[in-house]
C-alpha cells in the first residue's frame, strides 16, 4: 500500500502523528517505535496484567508482544486500527504465557462468561476461595463497605444495620426504633440506594488507579524493548 493509502486508511481512528508513526516504525524507526509503545503502554499493559494477575509476568509479556510487534510491524494491515492490531498481539503472548505455567488453570477469554454469568461468578468465587490471602482481602472489603454505611444518615443507618445486617423483620426494626413499619421499609430501600449510589461513586473513581501504570514502570518497558531492538 502507498503512504497515501497508509494515511487514508488509518485516518478514520488515528491521529497524524499515529499515522506518521505507525509508517516510520514500520520503515524501521526505532523512535516512532518508541512513540507508539509509549502511546499505548497503559492499555497494553493493563490488558496483560487482566490476564495474568501479577505485574511482573505482565510487563515480561508486554516486552515479549512489543518484539513481536516490532517484527511484524511490515504485514500490519493499515485498515485496521493499530491499537487492535497492538493488544490482539498483547493478548496472545499473554494467554500463551499462561499455558506455559502448570499451575495456572488456562480459562479461554471467549469462554470465561456463559450466556448467564454463572459460569464466571462460580469461577471467581472458587479462585478467591483458593487464595491464601482472602482472609485479608475480605477484611479490606469489610473496612470499605463498614466506612460508607458510617456515611448514611442517622435514621437511615440504623434501619440499614437491623435489617441488612442484623437481618430483622420490618416489624421487629419497627419495635425497636419506635417507628411505623412504613417507615422502616421507606428508609431500609432508600438506605440501600444511598449506599449503592455511594459505593458506585467510589468504585468508579477508583477505577482510573486500577492496576496503577506510572512513569516508572512506562518508561522500564520502553527501556527493556529498545534494547532487545538497537
Amino acid at each position: 500500500m502507498s503512504n497515501t493509502g497508509w494515511a487514508t486508511a488509518l485516518r478514520a481512528d488515528a491521529t497524524e502523528p499515529e499515522i506518521d508513526d505507525v509508517r516510520r516504525a514500520a520503515g524501521g524507526d526505532v523512535h516512532a517505535f518508541e512513540r507508539l509503545m509509549r502511546r499505548h503502554n497503559r492499555l497494553a499493559f493493563r490488558t496483560a496484567r487482566s490476564i495474568l494477575r501479577d505485574d511482573a509476568e505482565a510487563e515480561d509479556a508486554l516486552q515479549d508482544a512489543y518484539l513481536c510487534a516490532w517484527r511484524a510491524l511490515g504485514g500490519f494491515r493499515a485498515d485496521a486500527r493499530f491499537s487492535t492490531w497492538l493488544v490482539r498481539i498483547v493478548i496472545n503472548e499473554a494467554l500463551a504465557r499462561r499455558r506455559r505455567h502448570a499451575s495456572a488453570q488456562v480459562i479461554p477469554l471467549d469462554s470465561a462468561v456463559d450466556a448467564d454469568g454463572r459460569h464466571a461468578e462460580e469461577w471467581m468465587q472458587d479462585d478467591a476461595d483458593r487464595r491464601p490471602d482472602h482472609a485479608a482481602l475480605r477484611a479490606e472489603a469489610r473496612r470499605f463497605i463498614e466506612a460508607h454505611i458510617d456515611r448514611l444518615p442517622e435514621g437511615f443507618r440504623s434501619v440499614f444495620v437491623l435489617r441488612a445486617v442484623e437481618e430483622l423483620s420490618v416489624e421487629e426494626a419497627a419495635q425497636l426504633l419506635d417507628v411505623p413499619e412504613a417507615t422502616v421499609r421507606t428508609r431500609y430501600f432508600r438506605a440501600r440506594g444511598l449506599l449503592r449510589e455511594s459505593l458506585a461513586r467510589d468504585i468508579d473513581l477508583g477505577l482510573a488507579d486500577v492496576f496503577a501504570f506510572d512513569g516508572e514502570r512506562c518508561d522500564r518497558i520502553v527501556a527493556r524493548v529498545l534494547a532487545r531492538i538497537v
